[in-house]
């Protein structure tokens, strides 16, 4: 079992950042890939970034790239993702997720096993 707690969201004017935390417990934290999503009212959710078990391998959403970094500390069990330039298309809840599977650049939340709670994340214009 994985428990995961999203921190960091809130709101931010549009050009702003933030920076996600996700604390995980339960099983080694370097045992599996980490990736982060969001969820906007209305939409499905959405892929932002994903992060393999070593960290040495990441994937990025193609709209999100050059804006949004993940990383982790393996040391800390914790991921993070930072959000800069933030727009207001940005707003919704973002989660993260813990897969025990190798490294494939997951971008389908049918991939992941584990999630969190969510953090909201409201970027104002």
């Amino acid at each position: 079992q994985v428990q995961l707690v999203e921190s960091g969201g809130g709101l931010v004017q549009a050009g702003g950042s933030l920076r996600l935390s996700c604390a995980a417990s339960g099983r080694t934290f370097s045992s599996y890939v980490m990736g982060w999503f969001r969820q906007a009212p209305g939409k499905e959710r959405e892929f932002v970034a994903a992060i393999s078990s070593s960290g040495g391998s990441r994937y990025y959403a193609d709209s999100l790239k050059g804006r949004f970094t993940i990383s982790r500390d393996n040391a800390k069990n914790t991921g993070y993702l930072q959000m800069n330039s933030l727009k207001p298309e940005d707003t919704a809840v973002y989660y993260c997720a813990a897969d025990f599977q190798g490294w494939r650049r997951q971008h389908s939340s049918l991939d992941y096993d584990y999630w969190g709670q969510g953090t909201q994340v409201t970027v104002s214009s």
